[in-house]
């Protein structure tokens, strides 16, 4: 826990084809963080669409952003185009060199990795892109919430709410991220047991595997070329 004098500056990543909710659910924890700022940044000032098309617009650009106490990196299918952009990924890099934590939601992991973060450690993300995780060099957990010294991994699009309170429990301690939690009467009582590849029906599953199968063989593709500039050797691969 960090002393609740010193004031927290908190960062997330927008881009082109984010995941709202990869955004704006943590968004709705972190923003209230005690004694911290929580602004929002992208490429450029311009607004962008999330993958459904909802209009978000940035607090300031890249580079405009202050060494950061907390990255938050989130997903979604505009993730891809990122991949290899040397203006985001080194943006990512400097600010873990400075030593903030680093909080990624969904697929924002797999920019985490070929920004060269995850060698070694454990992390999770997307339950369709976890397979991919051994070529940035991570140890791939099948977990919601995944911590790994000062980095937190959420799994898929609304885990990240719960990696959220995770963190601000690391943060400003456990009763600050109870009281956040019961501003937003988060209690998820799900009408259905689907949520995961293990208990989804397997006619859902195979429907679900179907709709993001040319993103993932993309992902895959990526993944690759990224593990050869890495240095990563993934085996049976």
């Amino acid at each position: 826990m960090i002393a609740h004098d010193v004031h927290l500056r908190i960062g997330s990543l927008l881009f082109e084809g984010v995941d709202q909710i990869d955004l704006t659910g943590p968004f709705e924890v972190l923003s209230r963080i005690p004694n911290s700022t929580c602004r929002i940044y992208g490429k450029t000032a311009e607004p962008v669409r999330d993958i459904k098309g909802l209009r978000l617009t940035p607090d300031a650009t890249l580079a405009d952003a202050p060494p950061l106490d907390v990255l938050h990196v989130p997903g979604g299918f505009g993730q891809e185009a990122l991949m290899e952009d040397a203006e985001v990924l080194g943006w990512i890099s400097r600010q873990a060199a400075g030593g903030c934590r680093i909080f990624s939601v969904c697929t924002g992991a797999l920019l985490c990795g070929a920004a060269g973060l995850l060698k070694g450690r454990r992390a999770t993300t997307h339950w369709a892109s976890l397979h991919l995780l051994p070529f940035f060099g991570a140890v791939s957990v099948n977990e919601r919430v995944v911590i790994d010294g000062s980095y937190i991994f959420a799994a898929g699009v609304t885990s990240g709410i719960d990696g959220a309170l995770r963190l601000a429990a690391e943060l400003r301690g456990d009763d600050a991220a109870r009281s956040i939690q019961l501003y937003m009467a988060y209690a998820p009582e799900p009408p259905f047991d689907s949520g995961t590849p293990e208990t989804a029906p397997p006619a859902i599953l195979q429907q679900a595997r179907q709709a993001v199968r040319a993103i993932t063989a993309q992902r895959e593709e990526t993944a690759r070329r990224v593990a050869a500039r890495l240095g990563v050797v993934v085996q049976g691969v």
